[in-house]
Formats: structure tokens, sequence, C-alpha cells
């Protein structure tokens, strides 16, 4: 990814070097299980070890590569370099370059997951103060875009935090899902390698061996993985969809901080744009790209071929990094964000007491009157509001139909706010719990 976008944490993941390391750490459990088992001499494992302090130049491997044309080989020449020849003679025994590769990719994995996780509770932490910080803040709810009826802005924020939970919880299982390592040699079947020497390298690694294995570890897993990340961008961008709805002139009822010298528009001195979240939707796009290319790697030739190969170096950084930094945005543009609660009583007010309709319409029916009769009384008084300006309360008042059914009590008790927020904290329980 782009360094405009990343952050140092998650990046470092993915350097070659972090990748070498993991490498080397695997080569080096692999020859202490393989030396317990009496299959090579203890000292040649003793001796991987006294690269444990080495930093592999990234280059000269890069360097070997280039006429070895496999980077496996590559790697294992470079520690060579290091160890010896003769100390060396025994890394590697009875494993496939998968061996490595695949059991280093899902560590790699499972360490930007747990960054992940550790992201998502920073949202979850702002997107709860918010909730309880406005709890009883009024504001209309929407749907189709049109003003449907009062809800709050704590309710805005508590739905959210619902939903990036259900993400949290789906983000640890697929962290358990990769969390799984193969040293099980060219197809799968141990020939070659005890399956004791798998184990070893797993429990060492924070793995559990794969249960079975062909040359590589299966891609479900990976497209479980993929897919969960693709959901959780979803998450974010529906998030920054209504703070982007909500920042539009004519709503305003949320914005985006604006900090002291930052500017809008290189031609209008006076605009303040929704750019955080802007770029939040644009980011959970890029993090969605990868779930179909995840997806089509499951299915491979055989026992193995590579064509998931390239697909994982592009992905498992770029998805990983770009949603780290998507939810840090995300928290800041949570914690930092401006609520305008006179803006949402404005707003809900616009049409003059419209939004009650549905209580008119429950107690004309609750009157005795026919459900088809009471909506047409409802709706016509209803259509005054949209198409003249009306007060739709004093419609109903003057309808004669209407008046047949209801008091003018009974009419006003149909336009008390409290009504729609009585189940707030109910509702805040199932959420957030006692």
């Amino acid at each position: 990814m782009i360094p405009r976008y990343a952050r140092k944490e998650m990046v470092d993941i993915w350097e070659p070097a972090t990748k070498f390391r993991i490498w080397y750490e695997i080569e080096a459990h692999a020859c202490d299980a393989q030396a317990k088992l009496g299959v090579i001499p203890q000292e040649n494992a003793d001796a991987v070890w006294k690269a444990k302090d080495v930093e592999f130049d990234v280059a000269r491997i890069d360097e070997i590569e280039a006429v070895t044309k496999h980077d496996v080989i590559a790697f294992l020449t470079h520690l060579a370099e290091h160890v010896g020849a003769e100390e060396a003679r025994f890394v590697h025994q009875g494993m496939t370059s998968s061996d490595v590769l695949d059991t280093t990719f899902n560590v790699q994995l499972v360490r930007a997951a747990d960054i992940l996780l550790a992201d998502m509770d920073k949202v979850l932490a702002a997107l709860k103060t918010r909730a309880y910080e406005h709890k009883d803040t009024v504001r209309i709810g929407r749907s189709h875009g049109i003003h449907a009826e009062p809800t709050t802005m704590g309710l805005t924020f508590a739905r959210f935090y619902a939903e990036l939970a259900r993400g949290k919880a789906r983000l640890e299982a697929a962290r358990a899902e990769v969390a799984t390592g193969a040293i099980s040699g060219a197809v799968g079947t141990f020939a070659n390698i005890d399956p004791a020497v798998e184990e070893h390298v797993c429990e060492k690694m924070d793995l559990r061996p794969e249960p079975i294995s062909t040359q590589v570890i299966p891609r479900d897993r990976h497209a479980m993985f993929f897919a969960t990340l693709g959901v959780i961008a979803s998450s974010i961008e529906n998030i920054a969809i209504e703070i982007r709805h909500m920042q539009r002139t004519e709503v305003l009822e949320a914005e985006e901080f604006f900090s002291k010298g930052q500017k809008g528009s290189s031609a209008m001195p006076h605009k303040r744009n929704p750019v955080l979240t802007e770029n939040l939707t644009g980011l959970a796009r890029l993090v969605r790209m990868a779930v179909v290319p995840a997806m089509e790697n499951v299915a491979l030739w055989h026992e193995r071929d590579i064509s998931h190969s390239s697909v994982e170096r592009g992905i498992g950084p770029d998805t990983t990094v770009t949603l780290d930094f998507a939810l840090n945005r995300l928290a800041g543009v949570i914690e930092k964000l401006v609520v305008y609660p006179e803006n949402m009583l404005k707003n809900m007010n616009k049409f003059k007491g419209l939004v009650m309709s549905q209580r008119v319409l429950l107690a004309l029916t609750q009157a005795g009157v026919s459900r088809e009769d009471a909506y047409r009384l409802v709706q016509r008084n209803a259509m005054k509001v949209w198409e003249e300006g009306k007060d739709f309360r004093e419609e109903l008042l003057a309808d004669a139909d209407v008046r047949r059914a209801l008091s003018e009590a009974e009419i006003n008790e149909k336009f008390d706010l409290g009504y729609h927020t009585k189940h707030v904290d109910t509702i805040f329980r199932r959420v957030f719990g006692e």
C-alpha cells in the first residue's frame, strides 16, 4: 500500500526482513525437532541458531534469487553463508518450500489480525462513548433518505457499535481459521518428515498443525479471512456514509472536526468537506477488492499450483495495511465528530409534525376506523403538509372525519416525542449489557 494510507506497525509485518526472520525461525525450530528425533546431528541443529541475531541481507537474497529464480533456495543459500555450508547441510530436511511459505503467511496474517482486533477495540470504545453521550439526543430516522420517525443519535452510534462488535467476533474466528501451520513435505504425506516436526514448529510459532494439507495449506481458510476483512470494510463504509449524509449543508446534523488552519477547497474558502469519511469509503473499496481473488484461490490444481501465490503477495499486505489505517482513521473521526442536536430537532420539525403519522393511523384503528379508511384520512392530511406546508396537527384537528374518532386531547397526545424514545434504555442494555 502507498505510505499515505499505511501505519508502520502493520507495514513492518510485511517487510522482507520480517518475512525472512520468520522463515529462519521455522527452519531452526524444524532442525531442533529433527535432532530430537535423531534424524540430524544435534550439533547441526545448534549451529543453525548461530544466526539468531543476524540481520539477513535482503539485497543479497535478491541477488541470489536472480540466479536461482527461487526465493526459498536463495534464502537457504544466504543462511548457509552465515551458518556455514557443512553446518547448514541438514536445514530444510524433508521439507518443501510451501511448508515455509504457507506457515509464514499464516504467522503474518495472525499478527495482522491481532493489530486489527486492537484497532476495532478503539473504534468500539469511541462508538460506545458517543452512544451514551447522545443516548437521548433526538433526531429524525430516515428510510429511502426520507423522514420516517424519530430516533436518537445514541441509537445510531449503538447500531454501529453492534455491527462492528459482530465484525470483531468474525475477525476473531477468521484469525483462528488461519492460525495453522504445515510442515508436511512435498505433497503433504509426511513421507520424508515426521509429523512431530510439524507439531514442534507450530507450537513454537503459536499455530495449530494443519489437520490435512497437500503441498499447501487449504485456501478456504484464507478466503474466510479476507472475506471477513471485506465485511469489516463494508461496515466502515456504512458508518462513513451516514456521517457524510449528516454533514451535507442542507442537513448538517453532524460534521467531521475541522481543525485550525485546515482548508476545504483550493477554490472556495468557505468549504468544510467530509474528506475523511469520503476517504474511508474509498479505502473500503480497496479492501473488498481482495475478497473475490481470495475465494478464487481456493481452487488449485491437484496437490498444488502457484496461481494463488502472486495474488496473496499483493492482497496480504494491501488489505491488512489499508484496513488498519481505515480503522484508526474511523476511530479518530468518531471521537472528534461534532454533533448538532439543535439542527436535528430543526430538521425533524421541518414538516410540522408529519413524522407522527403512524401514531395517528394506529389511534384511528384503535378507535374503530378500518385500516383502509384510517390510512386515507391520515394520508390526505399528510399530503397537505408535503404540498402546501401546512401543520399536520392543525390539519388533523380541523378534519371532521378524524375528530369523529379522536378527541383534541387524543390527537395532541400523539405528538409526544417521548413516545418514540421510551425503549432506548432497553436497546442499550441489549447492545452494551447491564
